[in-house]
């Protein structure tokens, strides 16, 4: 399976992204050499789209995937920049990382390949999920008083939950109110680039 084994902190600077964005509270103490180059046109798309993939964790092959529904469901509802980040807010392993269940996206992946997690009372271990509105996403009743979740809460129980997700941390579950708006998703991605790069 292929994976992105760049060290985070690096892509990070790189990227120029806070490790805030995901969920990690460091900053590297080396500079970007790169930080005041002006980027062309198509580097500033390029970066754009690359920054969307890493903090979603999604590779090339499943982001065009992604855009190419984005597209199709822009025909009926929105425009295709907001729903590609949309439909990636709405992956149950982003969904469990905003709920507060993950510290990081790849632990949130993590405990969700390693069947931990329920939806609307079945298991599903496939991270890229889409969950729906009205869909309740829960923590295994039997992992619900081990150490790594108390230790998780320890972390994140002072995040803000966003508006479109409803989380009860007693019970370790959560349950999606709506589908997310561009303005609900605190993503530092300028998605027009996205669309520009993809329309060429």
């Amino acid at each position: 399976m292929a994976r992105d084994r760049v060290p985070v902190l690096k892509r990070c600077r790189s990227l120029n992204l806070d490790p805030i964005f995901l969920g990690i509270d460091k900053k590297s103490k080396k500079q970007n050499l790169r930080a005041g180059k002006k980027l062309s046109e198509y580097g500033l798309q390029l970066r754009e789209k690359q920054k969307a993939k890493f903090i979603y964790g999604v590779l090339e092959k499943q982001f065009r995937g992604y855009y190419a529904k984005a597209e199709q469901i822009a025909k009926k509802e929105g425009i295709p920049g907001e729903n590609l980040l949309m439909l990636l807010e709405l992956r149950l392993d982003n969904v469990m990382f905003r709920l507060g269940y993950g510290r990081t996206r790849k632990e949130a992946r993590q405990i969700v390949r390693h069947k931990h997690v329920l939806v609307n009372g079945k298991p599903v271990d496939i991270p890229s999920y889409q969950v729906k509105p009205g869909d309740v996403v829960e923590i295994k009743e039997k992992y619900k008083d081990i150490q790594r979740y108390k230790d998780i809460l320890d972390v994140t129980g002072s995040r803000i939950v966003p508006e479109w997700l409803t989380a009860n941390h007693d019970t370790l579950s959560g349950s999606v109110v709506s589908k997310p708006q561009r303005a609900q998703i605190d993503v530092p991605v300028e998605e027009t680039f996205i669309v520009e790069l993809y329309s060429k």
